[in-house]
């Protein structure tokens, strides 16, 4: 049982990853042996990506692209790269905290395109090379926003919501191919993305009275959700959304 996280031979897409739980997962996935493909939309900020998972051993390498017009050109530059493809890691995301009066129609309409049809392309654009796979592995990252809402962040709700959505309908009709399509719903994690509220004391005592385990996740906490979901040895589960927040969507 010790190999059975080993990725050795195996290829990977990480979008939204040249930082925070993005990087985190394709660590994850290059430790475990996989060649990654990191994407995002900022060459420089990949570069720097790509140098610390090449620090640790890791094979990786970078293509940046926005997601919202060039999801399929991100497959295939990929696959040319790596000869194929077996995981795709869905990470890339936006978030616009508006409530319902200030976010008008407008904006709603673009978080959908870049959080929920940008994902769906995506998909599409590489389920041809997934499907030939011999343990092919779709992972969204989706949210604990998904099944429990908060006022004022109706876009991010809706969008986290129709990805756990895609992922249970993409599960469905490709099972039969041997492909598993699932998510992962991260909570509260410590990101440098996070690091102003992870310091601020309202926030320090939301989280003790809310998460069960009273405090934020390790970003590696996060990596070994991908593994599992990514390993050839998890070939039954699928469908599934994997909430990994410390118990905080457990409780009332």
């Amino acid at each position: 049982m010790i190999d059975a996280f080993d990725l050795t031979g195996r290829s990977a897409i990480v979008t939204g990853a040249s930082r925070g739980l993005g990087l985190g997962m394709a660590r994850a996935l290059a430790g475990a042996g996989a060649r990654v493909v990191l994407n995002a939309r900022d060459a420089a900020s990949l570069d720097q990506a790509a140098e610390i998972i090449r620090a640790e051993g890791g094979t990786v390498d970078v293509v940046a692209c926005d997601l919202a017009s060039e999801a399929e050109q991100l497959v295939d530059d990929a696959a040319t790269l790596c000869g194929g493809m077996d995981i795709l890691v869905h990470a890339a995301a936006l978030r616009d905290r508006r409530a319902t009066a200030q976010l008008g129609a407008e904006d709603f309409s673009r978080l959908l395109d870049l959080n929920l049809t940008a994902s769906y392309r995506l998909a599409r654009a590489a389920l041809p090379h997934l499907t030939r796979a011999s343990a092919g592995r779709l992972i969204f990252v989706s949210s604990i926003a998904a099944r429990i809402a908060r006022a004022g962040d109706p876009g991010y709700v809706a969008c986290k919501g129709g990805l756990s959505a895609l992922t249970r309908a993409l599960a469905v009709e490709f099972g039969t191919t041997g492909l598993t399509v699932n998510a992962i719903a991260p909570g509260l994690f410590a990101t440098e993305a996070n690091a102003a509220l992870v310091a601020d004391p309202a926030m320090r005592s939301f989280v003790e009275m809310r998460v069960p385990l009273k405090r934020w996740g390790d970003p590696t906490e996060l990596a070994t959700a991908v593994l599992f979901l990514a390993a050839p040895r998890s070939s039954y589960v699928n469908g599934i959304t994997l909430t990994v927040d410390g118990g905080q969507s457990a409780q009332m």
